[in-house]
């Protein structure tokens, strides 16, 4: 994997809980790797709100209701395949 060196302005307070994560934890082996992990997780739970919030619209949509229970029935008739 390419990495990029950049350089971010943290409080002194999350410098500090990157290498307790780091050295005293052992939550990753580097202090890279502490924040490659958090950024990870942060875009995940991010991704999955987004996630959850397109299903509940999508539950309050008249058509996209219809549409699936269309498709529940359509899996509810036995296969017919192989003939």
């Amino acid at each position: 994997m390419t990495r990029t060196k950049r350089t971010y302005n943290l409080s002194q307070q999350t410098v500090a809980r990157v290498r307790e994560l780091s050295a005293r934890y052992g939550a990753a082996p580097s202090q890279d790797g502490v924040v490659e992990l958090a950024v990870e997780r942060l875009y995940r739970d991010v991704r999955e709100a987004e996630e959850a919030r397109a299903w509940a619209e999508a539950a309050d949509d008249p058509a996209f209701r219809a549409q699936m229970k269309q498709v529940a029935r359509d899996y509810d008739e036995p296969d017919t395949w192989p003939a």
